[in-house]
C-alpha cells in the first residue's frame, strides 16, 4: 500500500511537493539514495532494491525532475517478458517525459508513476490493458495502489485501508501551512507542518487509516520501510529521506542543493 502525495503550486517558490511511501516486505534488501546507476543514468539519485536494481523514487537534481512508482492492480504482464517496474522512475528522472511516452507496456506488470518538474506534473498508470496519462494541476494530490484519490478500482488488497488512510491524512495535509523547501536549512526547518504528518501523524501502525504500517504475513513482515521528500524549484531540488519511519530523528538530507 505505497502512497505517493504531491502538492502542486505554480506561484509557490517551491511549486512540486513529492513524498513518497514505501511499504515493502521488510526483508527485501535495498540500500539508500545514492547514485546507483552510474553507467546507465549517471547523474539520478534514488534508493535501490537489490533484488531487482531498480528503485521506488528517482531525482535527477541538475535536470530538476523526480518521479516516484507504486504497484497498480490488474492484468500482469507474462512471466517471461516481464520487466522491472524498478526503472520507470529511473527512465523519467533520466529523459524526462520522452522516456516514458512510448514504453513496451505489455512488458509491465500494472503500474502508477508520477512524473515530475516545475512545467509539469502527470501520472502515468497502466493496469494490463490501458494505458492513461493524468497531468495533475494545481493543488493536493495523493495517490495509492487503487489509483488517484484511490477512485480508479474498488477491488483489490488493503482498498478499504487506502480509502480510509486517504479519508484522514488528505484534510489534515490541505490544512497544513504549505512548506517551501530550501537548501541550507534542517529536514525539520525545510518541510515544518508536513514532517509529523508524513511521520504517521501518531497513529499506530496497525490503525486501518495508518500511513506508515507494520504487519506480520505468516514468517514475514510487510510494511512502510521508508519516506522520501523531495521539493523540486526552478533553480534545483531538496531531497530528504527516512529509513526509519516515524523517527522524527531518523531524516538526513540526501540532496539539499
Amino acid at each position: 500500500m505505497c502512497t505517493a502525495i504531491v502538492d502542486v503550486d505554480p506561484s509557490s517558490a517551491v511549486p512540486v511537493l513529492l513524498a513518497g511511501i514505501r511499504d515493502e516486505f521488510h526483508d527485501r534488501s535495498w540500500v539508500g539514495p545514492g547514485r546507483h546507476w552510474p553507467r546507465e543514468y549517471p547523474g539520478v539519485v534514488g534508493g535501490q532494491d537489490l533484488l531487482a536494481s531498480g528503485t521506488w523514487l528517482a531525482a535527477d537534481p541538475p535536470a530538476v525532475r523526480a518521479a516516484t512508482v507504486l504497484n497498480g492492480w490488474g492484468v500482469l504482464a507474462p512471466q517471461s517478458a516481464r520487466l522491472s517496474r524498478g526503472d520507470l522512475a529511473l527512465r523519467f528522472a533520466a529523459g524526462g517525459a520522452e522516456a516514458v511516452a512510448d514504453l513496451p507496456l505489455a512488458r509491465y506488470d500494472p503500474f502508477l508513476l508520477v512524473c515530475a518538474t516545475v512545467e509539469e506534473v502527470f501520472l502515468l498508470s497502466w493496469d494490463g490493458r490501458r494505458p492513461a496519462r493524468r497531468v495533475l494541476g494545481p493543488g493536493l494530490h495523493l495517490v495509492v495502489n487503487s489509483g488517484l484519490e484511490g477512485a480508479d478500482s474498488d477491488e483489490g488488497p488493503g482498498v478499504e485501508q487506502m480509502a480510509a488512510r486517504i479519508k484522514y491524512f488528505r484534510p489534515q495535509l490541505a490544512a497544513a501551512p504549505r512548506p517551501e523547501p530550501v537548501g541550507g536549512v534542517s529536514t525539520r526547518q525545510a518541510w515544518g507542518p508536513w514532517l509529523p504528518l508524513v511521520d504517521g501523524a501518531g497513529l499506530d501502525s496497525s490503525d486501518e487509516r495508518a500511513l506508515l504500517v507494520r504487519r506480520p504475513l505468516g514468517e514475514r513482515t510487510w510494511g512502510t520501510t521508508s519516506v522520501s521528500l523531495v521539493g523540486l524549484r526552478r533553480d534545483g531540488l531538496r531531497y530528504d529521506f527516512n529509513a526509519e519511519p516515524g523517527d522524527p530523528d531518523g531524516w538526513t538530507a540526501v540532496v539539499d542543493d
